[in-house]
């Protein structure tokens, strides 16, 4: 059973940074495709960025490139999502997510994944 558990969110000002953890269970890293998303209030989730495979392959969505950067800690068992240039725009509840891979990051962003953790909200204000 693959299990996620986010870490990480909480308030920060407008302009600043924040990294999110997902600690992972149950999965080879080398093999599942981890993804964040994000839904805020009122919203549509919309799928921030995924990293896959033994070379750590990684997509955006295309608001999120420049800005956001995804990576992968094997020994850990962790992916982190580091976010800079925070907007009040960006508040929402960030979720990691996993599937095993078989269609690749885009379409995992488009249409979800399999695993899910519980969320950790960003808050951005002043």
């Amino acid at each position: 059973q693959v299990q996620l558990a986010e870490s990480g969110g909480g308030l920060v000002p407008p302009g600043g940074s924040l990294t999110l953890s997902c600690a992972t269970s149950g999965a080879n890293l080398d093999y599942y495709a981890i993804g964040w998303f994000r839904q805020a209030p009122g919203k549509q989730r919309e799928g921030v960025s995924c990293i896959v495979g033994r070379d750590h392959e990684t997509t955006y969505g295309d608001s999120y490139k420049g800005r956001f950067t995804v990576s992968r800690d094997n020994a850990k068992n962790t992916v982190f999502l580091q976010m800079d240039s925070l907007q009040p725009g960006d508040t929402a509840t960030y979720y990691c997510a996993a599937a095993k891979d078989r269609y690749g990051c885009s379409w995992y962003l488009s249409v979800g994944m399999e695993y899910w953790g519980v969320g950790t909200l960003v808050t951005v204000s002043s």
